[in-house]
């Protein structure tokens, strides 16, 4: 399974995973529930940079992240942008980033040990309703690990076609859903090869 993540001695790094877990969730919500505005986008900008400035992690990483998003960036800004215009879709679009990307810096601080730990523990109470803890943990971690799965399969495939001087969206698109089909059957048969079923 692909991890983020990058081992540091940051503060992010060292902060026990149970609070950072808790911190950046309530980050994100934050950053998800502010108004349609300008300034709502300003602020979310700034705080995703805020935490990533801290030593350990850096900015430089913050733009990796986005850059790995940038397939995304344009379906969250290109289809609002026809029904709502210009400005709804570029704030609504910041907010995503940037909700998205508080969210990657959990992974990108925490091993995925740690993290399925954290999680399994969290869903734990919820045993007398039929969730199976940790089960629902491995869904929720390997969930993390697919968006930079699908952002290197996306890489991959526009080399590919630069290398052979193919350009156009139908190009990108066959190619990258047939890598995208192909990875998840691998997932499920590693995970069915552990007996998850």
């Amino acid at each position: 399974m692909l991890t983020l993540y990058r081992s540091g001695d940051g503060p992010w790094h060292r902060m026990p995973a149970g609070r950072k877990t808790v911190l950046l969730l309530i980050l994100v919500l934050a950053v998800s529930l502010l108004p349609p505005v300008w300034p709502a986008a300003v602020a979310a900008s700034v705080l995703c940079v805020a935490c990533y400035a801290v030593p350990g992690v850096g900015v430089r990483e913050l733009g990796r992240q986005v850059w790995a998003l940038r397939w995304l960036v344009l379906v969250a800004f290109g289809i609002p942008c026809f029904f709502l215009g210009v400005e709804a879709a570029a704030v609504g679009t910041v907010r995503i980033v940037a909700a998205v990307a508080l969210a990657g810096l959990l992974s990108l601080t925490t091993p995925v040990a740690v993290l399925l730990d954290v999680v399994e523990r969290a869903l734990r109470p919820l045993r007398r309703v039929g969730v199976d803890a940790a089960r629902t943990a491995l869904l929720l971690v390997v969930a993390l690990g697919t968006v930079p799965t699908l952002a290197r399969l996306a890489r991959e495939v526009r080399s590919a076609q630069h290398a052979r001087g193919a350009r156009g969206i139908r190009v990108f698109v066959v190619p990258f859903l047939v890598l995208a089909l192909r990875h998840a059957d691998d997932l499920g048969d590693a995970l069915t090869a552990r007996g998850v079923r």
